[in-house]
């Protein structure tokens, strides 16, 4: 194993988190020498995506832009009792395999979240009581207020070129924004995308039963937009192939056509790609590097001053178990923190309140559009609506996008009852698939004592390293609130959109790790006021390692009713503005 020449700031994922906070230390704190390790290539809009984009038996079916399961997968069960199996092939959730991370394939939708979730056990606990909330759950306040993170999504925002309508600017309402979110200092640097018919006939339904709908954010930029830092944007032409895909035009607001770019050409800035980290070195009171494996599969160390961890939640977690760094949660003696609180997302698509409406008489061109492309409704979000007389916590954002449907994974769903094969199934495609239109419930996730990340005991790596090991299930509170939703949201908007067919339900099984659903993975090495009862401070910095950080989702002590990117991308300026202003200069833990 070789050791490589010291360098100041090591990163060890290129994603967003790695991008934003690399962007920053080196324009901040030009004296600095940063290396950033990504296990992925690096591709950009030309050539990699220009010339193929619209290539979905690559990207859609055999997942180029994602991780090879051949090398690092996880194992998963619902309960201890169980044996855990690999993934062996893409279900659930499907972690970015390159520079620029899960955001280069990512859809775009891009929320803050709501004030109060951020002390979100005070507020449900003050609000209902002490005994409202069921025994086995585990949220926590996070240690960060929405007032605190307010400029950082604001600079996130501004860099990304985020588009949507602000609903309330400095404490007074907008009209036609979201009623429900948090004052902002500032509107939106772009206006909205132009939206769907479908969506657009859904936003109709919504206001005729008495909901506010407005535009959903996006990171889909509909004009030419120049970010502060000088990148530009394209305008997105609305082609459908966003999830999945790179942007052949340069529209989507990854790190690849924002903060990467910007890093990299300050020249302080190198990436190591095809490098895959196994272990972060540390004395016990602070990081001394990292240890990986090359492109030509040989070990490396890499030592820095500072190190910090911005990988996809799930490898985040793992490499602090690896590496033997803080205590691994054991859910039976409710001791340790490492691999606590892991969450998902309640109801996205697959299971969960979803509504299918279908029209005779509409065409929907459901073949174009932008990853987040529709309006959304948020009166059911969280505790936007009053829980006292309900028998569940929670709830979440009720949205319909129009993000493009391609022929191969895109040509459902069908009227209930439609033939499954054959002619019968290809005449039912024709009549129906632009016909149609779909909305869902994106359901916050809480954490659960039972719910967590370990090490497999059985299964390893290509590298011989364990792998991680999930343990998940939803509980009787998500398969309520769920219910609900269906029944009293979904149900009713559907309705008023008159369609001529209608399939709305609001079953949550068995949380099942083969469809995909959502990559939206929180949870593992959660921020908090203290090491008793988290793995990082609210700056991300690791209890007793203070020359170590961790940025990402991994941070959340559970997940919202919302897509996490937005508040991902705030963290991480956070992160980096504690690092340069003053990390740098004296050390030590952040208070």
């Amino acid at each position: 194993m070789a050791t490589l020449p010291h360098v100041d700031v090591l990163i060890v994922g290129m994603g967003v988190a790695g991008g934003i906070i690399a962007n920053e230390l080196a324009k901040r704190s030009p004296g600095l020498k940063i290396v950033a390790l990504e296990r992925g290539p690096y591709r950009a809009t030309w050539p990699d995506f220009i010339q193929d984009h619209f290539d979905e038996w690559r990207f859609g079916v055999q997942s180029e832009l994602h991780q090879n399961l051949a090398n690092v997968t996880v194992t998963f069960r619902n309960k201890d009792a169980q044996s855990a199996r690999p993934m062996r092939q893409y279900g659930a959730f499907k972690p970015g395999n390159g520079v620029g991370g899960a955001a280069v394939h990512w859809n775009g939708v891009s929320w803050r979240y709501l004030p109060y979730f951020f002390e979100y056990r005070t507020h449900l606990e003050t609000r209902y009581g002490k005994t409202f909330l069921p025994e086995d759950t585990t949220i926590q306040d996070w240690g960060v207020s929405y007032e605190e993170l307010e400029p950082f999504y604001t600079q996130y925002e501004q860099t990304f070129g985020i588009a949507g309508k602000a609903g309330n600017l400095n404490g007074a309402l907008q009209p036609g924004g979201n009623p429900f979110e948090g004052p902002r200092s500032t509107e939106y640097p772009q206006p909205p995308v132009t939206i769907a018919y479908g969506p657009t006939l859904f936003r109709d339904g919504a206001a005729k039963v008495g909901h506010q709908p407005f535009p959903q954010p996006s990171a889909n930029s509909p004009a030419r937009y120049t970010n502060p830092d000088g990148q530009t944007l394209g305008a997105c032409n609305y082609c459908g192939f966003c999830a999945g895909y790179g942007c052949h035009a340069g529209a989507k607001a990854s790190p690849m056509t924002t903060v990467i770019p910007s890093a990299l050409a300050t020249g302080r800035v190198e990436i190591r790609q095809l490098s895959n980290a196994f272990r972060i070195d540390h004395d016990g009171k602070k990081a001394t590097g990292v240890s990986y494996y090359d492109a030509s599969g040989q070990e490396q160390t890499q030592t820095a001053d500072l190190v910090v961890l911005s990988a996809w939640t799930l490898e985040n977690t793992r490499l602090l178990l690896l590496s033997g760094i803080g205590e691994a949660y054991d859910p039976a003696a409710g001791t340790g923190n490492v691999g606590r609180n892991y969450t998902y997302q309640t109801g996205a698509v697959v299971g969960g309140a979803i509504a299918n409406v279908w029209w005779e008489d509409k065409l929907t061109n459901r073949f174009m559009g932008s990853g987040s492309n529709g309006y959304a409704i948020d009166e059911f979000n969280s505790d936007n609506f009053d829980h006292k007389d309900l028998d569940f916590f929670g709830g979440g954002s009720i949205a319909c996008n129009n993000p493009g449907s391609a022929p191969i994974l895109g040509s459902g769903p069908l009227p209930p009852g439609s033939p499954r094969w054959g002619a019968g199934w290809k005449q039912a495609v024709h009549d129906w698939y632009n016909r149609s239109a779909f909305f869902t419930m994106q359901g916050e996730s809480p954490a659960y004592r039972q719910n967590y990340m370990d090490l497999d005991p059985t299964y390893r790596d290509a590298w011989g390293n364990p792998l991680l090991r999930i343990t998940f299930n939803w509980t009787d509170n998500e398969r309520k609130m769920v219910r609900y939703i269906a029944d009293n949201v979904l149900q009713p908007i559907a309705d008023a959109m008159a369609p001529t067919h209608k399939d709305v339900r609001g079953d949550l099984p068995d949380f099942d790790i083969t469809p995909y659903q959502s990559t939206h993975v929180q949870g593992g090495t959660i921020m908090g006021t203290s090491p008793e009862t988290s793995v990082v401070n609210s700056h991300g910095q690791v209890w007793g390692l203070p020359n170590l950080f961790v940025a990402g989702g991994s941070t959340f002590p559970q997940n919202a009713g919302y897509n996490p990117t937005g508040t991902v991308g705030a963290l991480a300026y956070r992160t980096a503005d504690a690092i340069a202003s003053r990390w740098l200069k004296d050390g030590g833990m952040l208070g």
